[in-house]
């Protein structure tokens, strides 16, 4: 079992604060399977400016940051792989798509969002993943398919 703390991730991957979305890796088996979380906190960028006389539901964490927390998850999971089988990944990491998403509850400050990914195939530089992400023991989202990618650097002034 290897686990991976915060510094260790921000080795991996190049989002910085705020959009670093990934705390810890608690289980990576390199190439098969993640499993990490991030903390919901009231202080990040999507809670500034609301209405303190807003309703709980209001502060639901965004289920666009949902995903992209999962798939930085994935993208740890790959990079790591990657590095550890000397198949290095260079070029600019994109998340392509999400496919068979499935929002089926909310998180809220103070809740740990659980990352569940697993690698279902990789093609050059393309991962397909999947996967669930849960807070405590309920399933939250499931994401039948995920795409990222790694692309060659773009020389400046090349206009492509």
């Amino acid at each position: 079992m290897t686990t991976l703390e915060h510094a260790d991730i921000r080795r991996i991957l190049p989002h910085r604060h705020p959009v670093l979305l990934v705390d810890r890796v608690l289980d990576l088996e390199p190439g098969v399977r993640i499993v990490a979380t991030k903390t919901v906190t009231g202080s990040e960028p999507c809670y500034a400016g609301l209405d303190e006389n807003l309703q709980g539901s209001a502060y639901a964490y965004p289920s666009s940051l949902l995903v992209e927390s999962f798939g930085q998850t994935g993208a740890v999971l790959w990079l790591y792989s990657a590095a550890t089988s000397g198949e290095r990944r260079e070029g600019t990491l994109i998340f392509g798509s999400a496919r068979d998403v499935t929002i089926t509850g909310s998180a809220y400050p103070g809740d740990v969002l659980r990352h569940t990914v697993e690698i279902d195939q990789l093609i050059g530089d393309n991962a397909f993943m999947r996967g669930e992400t849960w807070v405590g023991d309920r399933r939250i989202a499931t994401l039948g398919s995920v795409l990222a990618v790694v692309r060659e650097e773009l020389a400046a002034g090349t206009g492509s």
